[in-house]
């Protein structure tokens, strides 16, 4: 591949993650997001692909990651109003994938994090430690990569 296709592959791949990570609120598509920066989106999926996850993948996790942070932090605010504050428009699809995501329903998960949270603050305030409810990693798309063998 000729280094300047590199280069420009690279540009688009990190102006499209500028554009989710700006805009994930918005109903955000391939092809919106290729047109706003001058591509075609089949250009944009391959940068993409050769960069990264997937365009879609990209947009999942930034609104995942954000929800899973509402959810710790601002207890306040309800599991439905989370989901439309991250650009989902339906909150049992929200769900749904924050489940597939997480291992837990947001719900589960905010409870997690307020036990994990009360946990944290006891073991700083000097009280006796709880054992600690630690709070899911996203899991995985992809396998493990297999180990490799060590070079001769």
């Amino acid at each position: 591949m000729h280094p300047d296709t590199v280069s420009e592959r690279r540009r688009l791949y990190l102006l499209g993650r500028v554009v989710v990570a700006r805009h994930y609120r918005r109903p955000l598509t391939l092809a919106a997001v290729a047109g706003a920066l001058s591509t075609s989106p089949r250009q944009l999926q391959r940068a993409f692909a050769q960069f990264g996850d997937s365009f879609h993948e990209n947009l999942l996790a930034r609104r995942m990651s954000v929800a899973a942070q509402l959810l710790a932090e601002q207890r306040a605010i309800p599991v439905s109003s989370v989901a439309r504050l991250v650009g989902y428009r339906n909150a049992s699809y929200f769900a749904r994938m924050f489940r597939r995501r997480y291992g837990l329903s947001p719900a589960a998960f905010r409870d997690r994090a307020l036990r994990h949270a009360t946990a944290t603050t006891r073991e700083r305030a000097g009280s006796p430690p709880r054992r600690p409810a630690s709070l899911p990693l996203p899991r995985s798309r992809w396998p493990a990569p297999a180990a490799r063998p060590p070079a001769a």
